[in-house]
């Protein structure tokens, strides 16, 4: 199914940047108007300038965010900042990390993957995409010809032959180390071996791929390549812009870690605020746990853990209490969602949250209302609530690979802000040119 190739890597020369923890950055979709700022300082050859520049007040069709990224990225080329390796390689990224006090690895292979449209089912989406991102993406891909920061995908090796070449190329020095960098640090080996770069693209010949973080950057690739086959016609199937880059994960890696998407909500009135109150034992059987001290996280975690209960945690609406909610009525709550939606979908945290507490009981339109924010760390969720910032707090479990697994299998997609795979990918280590 899957069709991988290795590619000439673009990466930065370390003869004339020698600590890549200063020119490595973010991708776009994380990166603060202060973080852009610090990241223009740390280095004249911050790759901030290519993945996501400044916009300025001047700003034209002829010279733009886009068109500087262009230049900018030419010029690098030309002075030797960045080259394209020699042989055509597929690069193994160990991405280490630490969350909780704990450390991480995440191990990833860096490869070229063939475009597939969505209705084939080879690479398969798990959740919605929106306009704005998706026009910024397809303007970058327009300009520079080049695919910044690889798309994170998910892929199944049950006969370990992709972890087997990946272990062997890890024993050897790593062609690139990047330095701790805001607590992250990664090695990088390229593998050119005739034999192992078949034995990586025959595992995945037969498998789909699916989509963890980057459906809009996917979903631009394939807008450019419509673009440009009207353009070139006479393009073979193996030109440059029929595939994009992608790191991809295994299923079962360790480092593969999810967060969810905390709801926060503000700007409620007290009417609707005892209205929710009011509501909310029609669907939920409700418990109050008093969040007094580590003991009660315990309590909470067990509580949640329980098999076969959908189960959501609202911090905010009775003090210094949890509100536990299990939902009494499965068959009640999926009729306020959209039918053409499986029931996987139905049983996730956040769509009830989403469809029936916010959309029903709220009248809130969970993308775009200005009162809704997001928030991966839930005791930070529940101190923002307490600080009075925020008004709720809606604790929501972590979803599975598996579980995006099942929804993709079968064509459905998750609400937006349904995961988060920590952390991001960095932009800069490698760049696959599309021209």
């Amino acid at each position: 199914m899957a069709e991988i190739h290795p590619f000439h890597g673009v990466r930065y020369n370390t003869r004339m940047v020698r600590d890549l923890a200063h020119v490595i950055c973010p991708p776009y979709d994380v990166i603060s108007p202060q973080q852009q700022g610090e990241l223009y300082e740390r280095s004249p050859y911050n790759f901030v300038r290519i993945e996501y520049g400044r916009e300025l007040p001047q700003d034209s069709a002829a010279d733009n965010r886009y068109t500087r990224a262009a230049a900018t990225l030419e010029q690098w080329l030309e002075q030797g900042v960045l080259m394209a390796d020699a042989a055509p390689a597929i690069y193994v990224h160990d991405h280490y990390f630490t969350h909780r006090g704990k450390e991480w690895k995440r191990r990833g292979i860096i490869v070229r993957v063939r475009l597939e449209e969505w209705h084939r089912m080879v690479v398969r989406p798990h959740e919605g995409t929106l306009s704005a991102p998706k026009s910024d993406r397809i303007s970058l891909l327009r300009a520079l010809g080049a695919n910044t920061s690889p798309i994170l995908t998910m892929y199944e090796d049950r006969e370990k032959r992709i972890r087997e070449v990946a272990a062997r190329a890890a024993a050897d020095k790593p062609l690139a180390r990047v330095s701790k960098l805001d607590g992250e640090r990664h090695d990088l080996w390229a593998v050119t071996a005739p034999d192992d770069l078949n034995q990586i693209t025959q595992a995945l010949e037969d498998r789909p791929l699916y989509i963890a973080d980057g459906h809009h950057r996917y979903e631009s690739a394939l807008s450019y390549q419509r673009e440009q086959m009207a353009l070139h016609p006479a393009a073979g199937p193996d030109a440059a812009f029929n595939f994009v880059m992608m790191t991809l994960v295994a299923f079962d890696d360790p480092g593969l870690l999810i967060l969810p998407p905390h709801r926060l909500l503000r700007g409620l009135s007290q009417s609707r605020l005892r209205d929710l109150k009011a509501e909310l034992p029609s669907f939920f059987d409700m418990e109050q746990l008093p969040m007094d001290g580590a003991a009660a996280w315990h309590k909470l975690d067990a509580w949640l853990a329980a098999p076969d209960k959908l189960r959501l945690v609202l911090f905010g609406l009775d003090g210094n209490n949890s509100t536990l909610l299990t939902l009494r009525d499965f068959e009640a709550a999926g009729r306020f969602m959209p039918s053409f939606h499986t029931d996987i979908y139905k049983k996730l945290d956040v769509s009830l949250v989403d469809h029936v507490i916010l959309e029903e009981m709220l009248g809130i339109q969970p993308e775009g209302d200005a009162g809704i924010s997001f928030n991966y760390d839930r005791e930070d969720a529940f101190k923002k609530v307490e600080s009075g910032e925020f008004q709720l707090a809606f604790i929501i479990k972590p979803v599975s690979p598996e579980t995006i697994k099942a929804i993709s299998d079968v064509s459905d997609r998750m609400p937006r802000k349904s995961t988060y795979f920590y952390p991001k990918l960095p932009s800069g280590l490698v760049v696959n040119r599309l021209v």
